[in-house]
């Protein structure tokens, strides 16, 4: 499906669909509504509203064919005007283009938010943009039947000059962001029996965009990283080390993300029950946002310098895998008593973060599927954030918060860091159950020296079992959108 802006009247668009909007409880169209609802002689007021009693509820599609036009009318409930944000734009968006299913129309749409509403027009055209891509997002690799969306065109219209332009920026931003996020879907949804840490990293080296090095076993172990590799050492799958380069000439910052990139997660020797085991081709989500924000920062091109980390392996039960009560000399050489071989994630991060600190950037950013602690503590609605630089956590959330993404800041004071005391190591990988999340982050604060750093849980926001507001089930990219914000606002 081709997005694209025209700088004409929606009426002068040949399209064979045509969006518009309402604000609940307005019964007399006003802006571009109110010139369509006169076009189509008042079909809006006069019908859709009087006898039909729409009433604009956030949410609500109201469809029309208009026979003597030969063209379908949509109009979409935009809720309360002072509730109205980008987020419900993008959320709008997606519905109405899975309304359309698997048709072949042209579809063209008002740049919702931009008249009555007053929001920027850059930001209503990015979020249009994104709701376009996620409304024909499917992940049917494996079905025979293709829930194939065929939709030619997504057109929006804007004919004042300056909207327009603003408009236009943020449409081609929002085409790469959408991108961005849908493949991390992908590599998400992919069965881990043909996504493993060898094709993760070849996908990688094909699909960053970016200068892309992977590091095998010798390699790594060379590097003093024997907590990824004790993680790994179960497998039959070898680990990878993979490390993305993005240089821009006059970088303002460097900065490092690191995925944590688990192609499955059985749990171990502490094996995890077959209901928990079911979906945990899910614990590369964290790694799957950085290639794909790699990506995308190749494409849209900020002033900054940026590296990609993923420590890429799989945590198996074997006769070779790693065991309660081991204990492991970390690339930092601080050690760690294995506690519980399920808590993984972290113990391959505290290598990786420490090899991302060795690049000497000016800041670290993880992002990891990382504790069923922080899904008890926050559900499926927003994800987890720490660090150890406050004003740099408040600026991710509000960065995230733009891009249309839920982040909560969870504490992470010494005292959590109590449960991970050891008798014979320097710290247990994990204690007990109360403050998980916040016990995990003052676990990976550990293995930061000096640099600023952001820890990100998305445990329970990666994957989902019921639809969100988009419509995506399953794998939700979660992470990108705000990653690719933070990044571009440097």
């Amino acid at each position: 499906m081709q997005i694209r802006i025209e700088k004409k009247s929606i009426l002068e668009i040949e399209a064979d669909v045509i969006v518009v909007n309402l604000f609940e409880g307005v019964t007399i169209p006003g802006g571009v509504t109110g010139i369509v609802d006169k076009e189509f002689n008042n079909v809006i007021s006069d019908f859709i509203i009087k006898k039909e009693k729409f009433d604009g509820k956030f949410g609500k599609i109201y469809k029309l064919p208009l026979v003597c036009k030969d063209k379908k009318l949509i109009v979409v409930g935009l809720g309360k005007s002072n509730e109205f944000n980008y987020t419900k734009i993008r959320d709008l968006t997606a519905k109405v283009v899975r309304s359309l299913g698997d048709s072949d129309e042209k579809v063209v749409s008002i740049l919702h938010g931009a008249g009555i509403a007053g929001l920027c027009p850059f930001g209503c055209a990015k979020m249009i943009a994104e709701g376009a891509l996620s409304g024909i997002y499917s992940f049917d690799k494996y079905k025979s039947d293709k829930e194939e969306l065929k939709l030619k065109e997504f057109i929006i219209a804007e004919i004042n000059d300056e909207k327009f332009e603003k408009a236009q920026r943020g449409m081609e931003e929002g085409i790469k962001t959408g991108e961005a996020v849908n493949r991390a879907r992908d590599l998400i949804n992919e069965s881990s029996q043909y996504l493993y840490p060898e094709t993760l990293a070849e996908y990688a080296v094909k699909n960053s965009g970016v200068k892309t090095t992977v590091y095998g076993s010798e390699q790594i172990k060379d590097m003093g990283m024997n907590a990824f590799l004790a993680v790994a050492q179960g497998s039959v799958h070898p680990p990878k080390l993979i490390h993305m380069e993005y240089k821009s000439e006059n970088a303002k910052k460097k900065i490092a993300i690191v995925g944590k990139g688990i192609t499955f997660d059985a749990g171990g020797l502490d094996l995890k029950p077959p209901s928990s085991m079911l979906t945990m081709r899910d614990d590369m989500s964290g790694a799957a946002a950085v290639i794909t924000v790699m990506r995308a920062i190749s494409e849209i091109k900020p002033k900054v310098e940026v590296h990609g980390i993923i420590a890429a392996c799989e945590n198996m039960p074997s006769g070779s895998a790693y065991k309660p009560g081991d204990v492991i000399i970390a690339k930092t050489g601080r050690s760690i008593e294995i506690d519980n071989t399920d808590a993984e994630g972290r113990v391959t991060l505290a290598d990786a973060l420490a090899y991302a600190e060795e690049l000497g950037v000016d800041e670290i950013i993880d992002i990891a599927t990382l504790t069923g602690a922080c899904m008890v503590a926050l559900g499926t609605v927003a994800s987890g954030i720490m660090g150890n630089n406050e004003e740099k956590t408040e600026k991710f959330i509000k960065a995230a918060k733009e891009a249309g993404e839920k982040f909560w800041q969870l504490p992470m004071d010494e005292e959590y860091g109590d449960t991970l005391k050891s008798d014979i190591a320097d710290t247990k990988n994990t204690g007990g159950r109360m403050g998980g999340a916040s016990a995990a982050g003052v676990f990976l604060s550990k293995f930061i020296k000096n640099t600023p750093w952001i820890h990100l849980d998305i445990a329970g926001t990666a994957f989902l079992e019921k639809t969100n507001s988009e419509g995506i089930k399953n794998a939700t990219g979660v992470g990108v959108r705000s990653l690719i914000k933070y990044i571009m606002d440097v």
